[in-house]
């Protein structure tokens, strides 16, 4: 039983700051005579301080007051993004790039809000209008590459990895992690396991605390053979989430191919406590069936062995 991570580059919010001055102070409100960028200026105010539905309030308020301003629905887009309003969001950066049609951030949002709504070839074609716009922008690449793997294209996708890792600071060891992650998954997808391996053992030297990269190369392991080396990296997994149910899942199948039954059993009973307790009610069924399963299997070894 193998599962997969999937990893999707969050977007890095890059405000417009032409009109940003220090923070405007709330009671400003009350002016009926406030100008529009003031409520732009509190909008990306209360963006950066994480209050998305305030911000979607005073940029609603700027927009109503001068609506010619691209800023102004590019930032709200931004926000409707982390309020998972995608269909927002879109509306928002489509009205951004009719004003101002040259926005490579506008496109790169709104392939975001595409790719989380499912829209996979609707993303690509905004990554492709954000990428000839701004060349060198790894988001663009690395974004785009996730939405061609989501199309089954994981040499495409493998592409756009490679060219994100050429764009971006070697400084930036987490998001060094996850493209290698992200790009290992690919190779895996392609049968590659030796540069699949390759690639998470990358993902695991710039962030050795990113369980999603022990979880995909446990899966590497299983598929050349590696039982023991599998049974490990789930056992790493579970070291930095302990309620990871489907790492607990896999230990136990890599434990019982071991001959570790008791272990085995040990780790399938744990894993359907916590799809219990995490309402996952048919992965919970279909722990409880395997435990069953395993528990039958053992018995019959043991009678065998006991003749």
């Amino acid at each position: 039983m193998t599962y997969f991570w999937r990893l999707i580059f969050s977007v890095i919010i890059a405000f417009s700051l032409a009109f940003l001055t220090p923070s405007a102070n709330s009671s400003l409100l009350a002016n009926t005579q406030i100008p529009s960028h003031d409520f732009f200026k509190l909008g990306v105010n209360q963006m950066q301080q994480g209050n998305y539905q305030s911000a979607i309030e005073n940029l609603t308020l700027a927009i109503q007051m001068q609506s010619d301003v691209s800023a102004a629905y590019s930032d709200r887009c931004l926000a409707y993004l982390q309020l998972q309003d995608y269909h927002a969001a879109i509306a928002d950066c489509t009205q951004a790039l009719n004003l101002a049609p040259d926005s490579s951030q506008a496109y790169l949002n709104r392939g975001l809000a595409q790719y989380r709504q499912g829209n996979y070839l609707n993303a690509i074609a905004d990554y492709n209008q954000a990428i000839a716009l701004t060349p060198a922008n790894f988001r663009a690449h690395y974004n785009r590459g996730i939405a061609f793997a989501e199309e089954g294209n994981y040499s495409q996708a493998i592409t756009d990895y490679n060219l994100a890792l050429t764009q971006i600071s070697p400084t930036n060891t987490l998001l060094l992690a996850d493209i290698y992650n992200d790009r290992g998954l690919a190779y895996l997808e392609l049968q590659n396991l030796a540069a699949a391996m390759k690639d998470f053992n990358l993902a695991i030297h710039f962030n050795a605390e990113d369980d999603r990269a022990y979880f995909n190369r446990a899966c590497a392991c299983e598929r050349s053979g590696d039982i023991l080396g599998a049974m490990h990296d789930f056992s790493q997994v579970i070291r930095l989430k302990p309620s990871n149910a489907l790492a607990y899942v896999n230990r136990g199948v890599a434990n019982y191919n071991l001959g570790y039954y008791q272990r085995a059993i040990a780790d399938l009973q744990k894993a359907s406590a916590y799809f219990e307790q995490q309402k996952q009610t048919l992965a919970y069924k279909k722990t409880l069936y395997l435990l069953k399963t395993v528990q039958q299997e053992i018995s019959s070894v043991m009678e065998i062995a006991s003749l």
